[in-house]
């Protein structure tokens, strides 16, 4: 069968498809592959299609028509780009893995492994059970980053599905429209831009918006619509009169009138709070001319014929943005009073805005400038990777590259000049870390401007941050709070997991220990062989594995202690006397690992008693706590704990004081607690009767004594009718 006839039967095959776009055939893509590549690998793409038809045969999308029109209709959106054979091969074959009985090694040995790692790349988790939709979308979308990372080309043929997903969405239920269009909006739009694909992401933005907010679209559909006739007298005035000012300057390029997308009006109507009249008077055009320097020179000539507004220029040839573009970017003061957007380019420069990393084509290049927006791109993945490992899991990664996929820019510089990108609202940790991991792991302090100031400072642009160190640093969980970089917020989680797991080991080791003692052994007199079999049981991989789930609660210290026991042959004592059974003693640094329940509240001086609970470690109450009943029922999650002597930490109570409704009660109340070497967490005010209230207090105190004397200073108070504190 040759392209004309394979062209018909397809033809033939969609009559009863519904009619909702123009249909290109594989003799259509042929045609427009022949401008520009060799015969060879024309016939390479057409195999495939054959090979894709055949795998697809009998299968139909929800609109009625052969499944095949989809994947041969998302390689001509990336067959228009011009991209190279193996690519489209992809493209039309990205569903047989996924949807068909056809092995990625089919695959392999038909095309070669570059295609089948391409479409295997794209191809969803289908083999894998998830627990949500959620959870299932986050590890799909982990699995094409991080094969994207390896090959580039994965993430456009996955446009190029998502884009043409999204053109035939018509069909599909309004909740999963909805779904799909938000996905759009949220990750492949972004995506796009990330690497300057322009392209597809304002169609891509577009048709989210519609789907999304169908009535909103129209509103500003019809608008647009309306504006159109006037617009198109001013425009073409105003491109007449900055085209005769070019040729007295002896200068000359292409002049174009944008007119703007839908969804980015949407955008600025949402987040500048603005009419619509005031965005339809603004009037934007793009200058496309030879080379860089007379792009300059064009900027010089359009700010003699209408002045410039001020702070509204930008330079992103010198500075490009971080996908690649690169243009000038002028406001100017027009006729009628309204503003005029400018943007001047050359050539080349337009063809990397709308194509991105897909401009001129070749792949792996070994000449690449560090401006090149493939260069960039794999700059990013390579953060990405970075960002993947200290994941913990695929929800946290997705949100992170969410993140990092909209960044409103600032430029700030090092002490030695360099120009570092940071996301509007970074900070000074933001910075530390965007110069090296290290350097935001160990960052103390820093200076702006050659001044000291504070880490959560948030940086502008064109400051100079200088960052100072100290060796024996660490990040600090308070960062979370202001941090506004993937990179930074995944290198501050990952120095926290690896904190607590340091901590449980050290809790589990302990507890262990505690049971060993009974029996005089500790977990270092544990022969290797006999701790390597009870960690094979426990389905643990090492030692420190095992004393990890322990202090995290996932596996009871009493249990792994009579395995142990078990294995030594030694005598077990069903129920260790008391002299035999040592406390396990609270230090109160535990950090992360033990947690002091906030039902009771545990001080120094109370009788407690600690439950194993499974991901939270060891959680205290007092021993009358009123909690503990349900827990009554699983002896082996108890564990018995006592204070150590002599601690200076501070420890959180909760107390209530019943006052008369007197004038500045809360006032001096608190300044009687501060008088007595406490401090306030948290206060609220609960009314009684008219004649009284009561004041809530979440203060912090050393132990029972010191709680004590604050309780007596508070009943000093004339006005105090009752003071308690409170419990469960």
């Amino acid at each position: 069968m040759d392209i004309q006839q394979a062209g018909g039967l397809m033809a033939t095959q969609l009559k009863s498809g519904q009619e909702t776009e123009s249909r290109f055939l594989i003799s259509d893509l042929c045609r427009l592959l022949e401008t520009y590549l060799e015969e060879d690998q024309v016939r390479e793409v057409y195999r495939a299609y054959l090979f894709g038809a055949e795998a697809h045969d009998g299968q139909h999308r929800l609109s009625g028509e052969p499944y095949i029109y989809h994947p041969v209709a998302a390689a001509r959106i990336l067959a228009e780009m011009r991209l190279d054979y193996k690519t489209i091969i992809a493209a039309i074959l990205h569903d047989v893995i996924e949807d068909t009985q056809t092995a990625k090694e089919h695959v392999d040995r038909a095309f070669g492994s570059d295609v089948a790692e391409l479409v295997d790349g794209v191809s969803k988790l289908t083999q894998i059970e998830f627990e949500t939709q959620a959870e299932a979308q986050a590890e799909n979308f982990r699995k094409m980053m991080l094969a994207m990372v390896r090959d580039i080309r994965v993430i456009l043929v996955k446009l190029a599905d998502r884009l043409h997903n999204m053109r035939t969405l018509g069909v599909m239920r309004p909740e999963k429209r909805r779904r799909i269009a938000r996905e759009t909006l949220e990750i492949y739009a972004p995506l796009a831009n990330r690497l300057g694909i322009n392209i597809l992401r304002l169609e891509l933005e577009d048709l989210g918006f519609k789907a999304l907010y169908p009535l909103r679209y129209r509103v500003l559909e019809e608008a647009l619509r309306n504006s159109r006739g006037h617009r198109k007298e001013v425009l073409n005035k105003i491109e007449k009169s900055i085209k005769r000012r070019m040729r007295q300057e002896d200068l000359s390029g292409e002049i174009l009138s944008r007119e703007k997308h839908l969804y980015s009006l949407y955008r600025k109507l949402r987040d500048k709070s603005i009419s619509l009249s005031e965005i339809f008077d603004v009037y934007a055009f793009r200058i496309i001319v030879d080379k860089v320097d007379t792009c300059y020179r064009v900027l010089g000539a359009v700010h003699n014929l209408y002045k410039p507004v001020p702070g509204r220029f930008k330079d992103y040839i010198a500075i490009p943005k971080s996908n690649g573009y690169q243009s000038l970017h002028t406001v100017l003061f027009g006729p009628y009073g309204v503003p005029i957007e400018v943007q001047i380019r050359t050539d080349e420069m337009n063809k990397v805005a709308e194509s991105g990393i897909a401009a001129h084509w070749v792949y792996k290049s070994s000449e690449e400038s560090s401006t090149d927006p493939q260069t960039r791109a794999r700059e990013w993945l390579r953060e990405l990777l970075d960002m993947q490992k200290n994941a913990g899991n695929s929800l946290e990664f997705l949100e992170n590259v969410k993140i990092d996929l909209f960044p409103d820019e600032i430029y700030v510089f090092t002490p030695a000049g360099e120009i570092m990108k940071l996301p509007r609202g970074g900070t000074a940790v933001d910075f530390a870390y965007a110069v090296h991991t290290d350097v935001g792991n160990t960052c103390i302090a820093v200076k702006i401007n050659r001044q000291i100031a504070p880490l959560r400072t948030q940086l502008r642009n064109g400051q100079t941050v200088e960052v100072i160190t100290a060796p024996g640093a660490h990040p600090s969980p308070a960062w979370l709070n202001f941090v506004v970089t993937a990179k930074a917020r995944s290198n501050i989680r990952h120095y926290q997991k690896n904190l607590r797991r340091e901590e449980a080991i050290e809790l589990g080791r302990r507890m262990l220990d505690r049971e060993l003692a009974a029996h005089a052994l500790s977990v270092r007199d544990i022969p290797d062989r006999n701790m390597q079999a009870i960690e094979q049981e426990c389905g643990c991989e090492a030692q420190d594995t095992l004393l990890e789930a322990i202090g995290m609660g996932r596996h009871m210290a009493v249990l792994v202690a009579k395995r142990l026991l078990n294995s030594l042959n030694s005598v077990i004592h069903p129920v260790p006397s008391p002299e035999q059974i040592r406390p396990l003693v609270i230090r109160g640094t535990e950090g992360l690992v033990m947690h002091f329940a906030k039902c009771c509240r545990p001080i120094p001086g109370d009788s407690v008693i600690g439950f194993a609970t499974a991901g939270r470690g060891l959680v205290i109450h007092t021993a009358d706590c009123p909690n503990l009943a349900e827990h009554r029922n699983l002896p082996d999650n108890w564990v018995e704990v006592q204070w150590e002597a002599g601690l200076d930490e501070e420890f959180t109570v909760e107390i209530r004081v019943d006052v008369a409704d007197q004038r500045g009660m809360l006032a001096i109340v608190a300044a009687a607690i501060g008088d007595s070497d406490s401090n306030i967490v948290n206060v609220s005010i609960e009314e009684q009767d008219g004649l009284s209230n009561a004041l809530h207090f979440t203060i912090t105190v050393r132990d029972r004594s010191h709680l004590a004397h604050v309780m007596r200073r508070i009943r000093n108070i004339t006005a105090v009718m009752r003071i308690s504190r409170i419990k469960g």
